[in-house]
C-alpha cells in the first residue's frame, strides 16, 4: 500500500508539474485559440524521415499488425519510417515519461491528463481529420482538437457459445439472477464461468468506473462526483458495481489464479472453451478469434447488472491518439494518425465499431447484442475537474489499481470510506 501511495504521490506532483516543465523546456508554446491546422500536408512538410509512435498495443506489435500497417504507409510516403514502442502499464507509465518530454512523435493521450494541458504537450489536429467522426471534441481545448478516438466500442460479456451448450445454457442471461445460475452451471461442468483478469488489473475497471457511468441510464455519474464529498456508497451503483464482482469471486466463479497476469493466456481459455465468458468490450472479440475460436461460437450479450428486464449499455471511445508537442516530424506524424485511424484497418482488425459515423459495422457479434436491444448511452468527456480532483485523490481510475483493492478489501464499506476520506479532501484543497 505504501508503495502505491509512493507511486501515486509521484504521478500526482508530476501532474502538478506537467504545464511548468513544458515552459521551461520551449518558450514557443502553442496558444491555444490558435487555429486549428487546416489539411494534410502542409505545403512545404516534410513527409519523410523517421517517426516514434508509443503504443499500448504490445500484442499488435509482436504479431507484427502494427508493421504491416506501417509497411502499407511506407508505400504511401516514399522515404517514411514508423518504429514502434510498446508500454505495457501504458496508464502509469506514459505520466512519467510525460514530464520528461520523452514521447516520441505520436503517442496515445494520457486520460490522466486535462484537457487544460493538452496544448502544452500535443500539436492540434487537422479539422478534415474530424469530419463524421465521433467524439470529436473529447480532446479539445478552447476549440482546438489535440487527440482523435482510435475506434469506438461498448462492453457486455463475450462468450463461447460451445462452452455454454455444454453446460445446458439453452439461452443468454436477461437478468443478474440468472447470471449466477448461468455461472453455477458452468462451474459444475468444469468451466471456469467468467475470466476476470484480475492479476492484469486494467481490465478491472469494467467493475468500477465503466459500469458505474452508464447503470443509471446517464454518462454524467462520475463528472457528477466532483459535487459530492462521499461519492462511494454500499447502496449506489458503486456499491453494486463492485459488490457483482466480489460475489464472483466468492462463488468462485472466476480464475483460480487471481495474482497471476494472465491476460494472454485467458484470451486462450476462452477460445477453447475452457472459459466461457469475458467482461469487456466488443474488441475482445476479435483477440478471442485470433486466439484459436471459430467466429461462429464467440457470442456478446449486455451484461445484466441488475433484475431489470431492460439495460443500458455504454457507447465509448477507445483510446485517443495525438501528435507529440516535441515531435521533430509533426506533418509525417499527423498524416500516419490520419492513415492509422481511416485506412490501415486497424478499427476492423481490432473489433472495434466505426468512428466514422457513416460507417456500420457487419460484425455479426454485435448484431448479436443489439438484438437483446439494450439503451446505448453515449459516452461523454470527464471534465478537467474530475480529472483534478481524481489526480490529487490518488484514485487511479481506469487503470484498475484501486477496483483490486476494493475487490480484495474484507470491509467494502471500510473501503469506501477511505476513498471517500480522499475524494473530500481532495474537494477542500480544490475548492470545487
Amino acid at each position: 500500500m505504501i508503495r502505491k501511495w509512493n507511486r501515486w504521490l509521484l504521478i500526482g506532483v508530476l501532474l502538478l508539474c506537467l504545464p511548468a516543465a513544458a515552459g521551461c523546456r520551449e518558450t514557443s508554446q502553442a496558444d491555444p485559440k490558435a487555429e486549428p491546422a487546416k489539411g494534410i500536408p502542409h505545403a512545404g512538410g516534410q513527409m519523410s524521415g523517421t517517426i516514434h509512435v508509443m503504443t499500448n498495443r504490445v500484442d499488435l506489435i509482436e504479431s507484427g499488425v502494427l508493421e504491416k500497417y506501417a509497411e502499407h504507409f511506407e508505400q504511401k510516403y516514399p522515404g517514411a519510417k514508423v518504429e514502434f514502442e510498446g508500454i505495457t502499464d501504458y496508464t502509469n507509465d506514459v505520466m512519467v515519461r510525460l514530464s520528461t518530454r520523452d514521447i516520441g512523435d505520436v503517442l496515445l493521450l494520457p486520460v490522466s491528463i486535462a484537457n487544460k494541458d493538452l496544448p502544452s504537450y500535443f500539436e492540434p489536429l487537422n479539422e478534415s481529420m474530424f469530419e463524421h467522426v465521433r467524439f470529436p471534441d473529447f480532446k479539445s481545448y478552447n476549440g482546438v482538437r489535440y487527440g482523435i478516438a482510435t475506434g469506438s466500442s461498448t462492453i457486455g460479456i463475450v462468450y463461447n457459445k460451445k462452452s455454454f451448450a455444454k453446460a445446458g445454457i439453452h439461452e443468454v442471461p436477461g437478468t443478474l439472477n440468472a447470471f449466477y445460475e448461468a455461472c453455477a452451471k458452468l462451474k459444475a461442468a468444469g468451466i471456469i464461468p467468467l475470466y476476470m483478469n484480475y492479476g492484469a488489473k486494467w481490465p478491472l475497471q469494467q467493475w468500477g468506473e465503466n459500469m458505474v457511468n452508464y447503470m443509471t441510464g446517464s454518462s454524467d455519474a462520475l463528472n457528477n462526483m466532483v459535487n459530492e464529498d462521499e461519492p462511494f456508497q454500499l447502496d449506489n451503483p458503486w456499491g453494486q458495481a463492485v459488490g457483482i464482482a466480489k460475489t464472483l469471486i466468492n462463488r468462485g466463479y472466476v480464475e483460480d489464479h487471481l495474482f497471476s497476469n494472465s491476460w494472454e493466456i485467458s484470451k486462450s481459455k476462452i477460445a477453447s472453451g475452457d472459459s466461457a465468458m469475458y467482461f469487456l468490450g466488443n474488441w475482445a472479440i476479435q483477440q478471442v478469434i485470433d486466439a484459436g475460436a471459430n467466429a461462429k461460437d464467440i457470442g456478446f450479450f449486455p451484461f445484466p447488472y441488475d433484475n431489470n428486464k431492460q439495460h443500458y449499455a455504454p457507447l465509448t471511445p477507445d483510446w485517443f491518439i495525438g501528435v507529440s508537442k516535441f515531435s521533430t516530424n509533426k506533418e509525417l506524424a499527423r498524416a500516419w494518425i490520419e492513415f492509422y485511424v481511416k485506412e490501415s484497418g486497424y478499427v476492423n482488425d481490432s473489433g472495434f465499431l466505426p468512428v466514422d459515423t457513416t460507417q456500420k459495422t457487419t460484425m455479426p457479434q454485435f448484431q448479436e447484442f443489439l438484438s437483446y436491444k439494450p439503451e446505448l448511452v453515449e459516452n461523454k468527456q470527464q471534465t478537467d475537474e474530475f480529472i483534478e480532483l481524481a489526480n490529487k485523490a490518488g484514485i487511479s481510475f481506469w487503470s484498475g489499481d484501486y477496483i483490486q483493492e476494493l475487490i480484495a478489501s474484507p470491509d467494502l464499506g471500510k473501503a469506501f470510506e477511505d476513498l471517500n476520506r480522499r475524494w473530500k479532501q481532495a474537494r477542500r484543497n480544490s475548492k470545487i
